[in-house]
């Protein structure tokens, strides 16, 4: 097999000629935008996996996707080096393909799209998604978040356990311990989806469209349509799955000022849901709920304001401030309740200095989104 750096024009004819032959089980997504520091690191860990040989094993294939959104810097050129190499070299080059495309327009939600809906194989039954600047952790990660899905028929999406890079420091400051804390508080709530890694059964992912404005939280929009069966059923969290056996590495926010750009970034996203998931999407006929990706897809053409609109509308009705976000006053506490023992001990001052930072943050956001912005996102460590 060879890879290929193809355009955008050459996507659909790529996907349905060859691979409608050999039909990939798998189809394996790398969004990026500017990642030259980290996607080197990040591939080496993705071809360390030995999902490849187990697929094999199987006389199964697999396709491995880069889509760049409106890169600038040096990454596609580490993407087409690496993807030259791993397919002369690795020792299952047989059962996998890989393809590089340069999308011109920037924006990860664009390229979710793209890719779900245009880029991947048709033939593909799972579709994993991964962000450019992580480290998979351990061999058999994937294979065993795709032998999770595939056990389990009422899961549409199969996660891992992120582990924020300072959980490896022998030495910790105060900073990474509070960072520390806040991921164990919230990894305390249920059906979590971290957008960095998961599997998502591919039936699942068409039928999802992600409206342009969605900035900022396409998790957990994700997470609710999911989970909601399309929001024709009360919320299942069994729909995702967190598997044990499978994680991965990512940048950690530890400074001060980091932390409360992505707490500001998480009050705008979980703003965002809840306006879509409570307010606009119940109001859609069962008809428009089932073709979801249709219907939304043809909101953003139509109206490429739509959304803008409700979120306006939103703020404006949410005085004071912390009405932004239905239960924000009370969640960390309730979180705090179902943990057990020691942990809960430990937790409550961090869940203490929590409530003041949502009550900041949250603040933050609502002045934000007063001014008609949404899109937000801050990086690790200033990047």
């Amino acid at each position: 097999m060879n890879s290929a750096t193809i355009t955008v024009d050459e996507v659909q004819t790529n996907a349905s000629s060859d691979w409608a032959v050999q039909a990939p089980l798998v189809s394996i997504g790398i969004l990026a935008w500017n990642e030259e520091k980290s996607i080197g690191a990040a591939l080496e860990t993705l071809f360390q996996q030995s999902i490849f040989a187990r697929l094999g094993q199987r006389g199964q294939r697999c396709e491995v996707v880069f889509v760049g959104n409106g890169c600038t810097d040096g990454t596609a050129d580490i993407v087409a080096k690496t993807f030259a190499d791993q397919t002369h070299r690795h020792p299952q080059r047989d059962w996998f393909e890989c393809r590089q495309l340069n999308l011109q327009e920037r924006g990860k939600l664009n390229a979710w799209n793209r890719y779900i809906h245009s880029i991947s194989a048709r033939e593909a039954d799972y579709i994993f998604l991964m962000d450019a600047d992580i480290l998979i952790n351990g061999p058999d990660t994937l294979w065993n978040m795709l032998t999770a899905l595939e056990a389990d028929p009422q899961a549409m999406i199969a996660t891992d356990q992120p582990c924020k890079d300072i959980s490896h420091k022998r030495r910790k400051s105060l900073s990474d311990r509070f960072s520390l804390s806040a991921s164990h508080m919230t990894s305390a709530g249920s059906a979590q989806l971290c957008a960095q890694l998961y599997c998502i059964r591919a039936e699942t992912a068409r039928h999802i469209y992600l409206p342009k404005d969605l900035s900022a939280c396409e998790d957990g929009f994700i997470k609710w349509v999911v989970c909601t069966d399309f929001l024709m059923h009360d919320a299942n969290p069994g729909r995702i799955i967190c598997v044990p056996e499978a994680s991965h590495t990512f940048e950690a926010y530890t400074s001060f000022g980091s932390i409360l750009k992505n707490q500001k970034r998480q009050m705008i996203g979980q703003a965002l849901v809840h306006v879509l998931i409570d307010e606009y999407l119940p109001t859609l006929t069962p008809s428009e709920r089932k073709n979801l990706a249709t219907t939304l897809r043809d909101k953003d053409h139509r109206d490429p304001l739509w959304l803008k609109r409700l979120i306006a509308d939103h703020v404006k009705k949410s005085r004071p401030f912390w009405r932004l976000i239905p239960g924000l006053v009370g969640f960390r506490f309730q979180r705090l309740a179902k943990m057990k023992g020691l942990r809960k001990i430990t937790c409550l001052p961090v869940t203490l200095a929590g409530f003041a930072m949502s009550m900041l943050t949250c603040f933050m956001a609502h002045g934000f989104l007063k001014q008609g912005s949404i899109a937000y996102w801050p990086h690790a460590k200033g990047k």
